[in-house]
């Protein structure tokens, strides 16, 4: 399942949608819920055809998303990576804890997402996560930032 594009698009709006809403990426995954997640993955391939900030209005106001007040892009004290580079690690960790799993995507993507490690991806004072896969992959399976 290596270079997953839907699973790519589907991080990366998560990512967009957590960033304009101020809220935490594991809060976004509750808010858009296993059929949320589930239709973003489907088709994927056609909403990425449009701009991101209209396909995240769309599930912003579908899926009621308040604005809260976690801004991680304002707390961070260097160059903020964007939203692309963060969907990015985010799906390159599914990839390869999911392997040839029998669960489905959906599955995995709310189990990264509500795991530890969506604070330690979404702090961007530290290099954990520009850090390798398989780096971020091991800390994931240890359940903590290996030394």
């Amino acid at each position: 399942m290596k270079n997953d594009s839907d699973l790519f698009f589907t991080c990366s709006l998560i990512e967009f949608i957590g960033r304009k809403q101020k809220q935490k990426r594991s809060m976004i995954v509750k808010f858009l819920g296993n059929d949320g997640i589930k239709r973003i993955y489907k088709y994927a391939d056609v909403f990425h055809c449009e701009p991101i900030e209209k396909v995240a209005d769309e599930f912003i106001n579908n899926y009621n998303i308040p604005e809260d007040s976690f801004d991680n892009v304002a707390k961070c004290r260097y160059e903020v990576p964007d939203y692309w580079t963060i969907g990015e690690v985010y799906e390159r960790l599914i990839e390869d804890i999911s392997g040839n799993s029998e669960k489905n995507i959906v599955t995995w993507i709310v189990e990264v997402y509500s795991s530890w490690i969506d604070n330690a991806i979404s702090n961007y004072n530290t290099d954990f996560y520009y850090q390798s896969r398989e780096y971020i992959c091991e800390c994931y399976k240890e359940g903590r930032i290996c030394a």
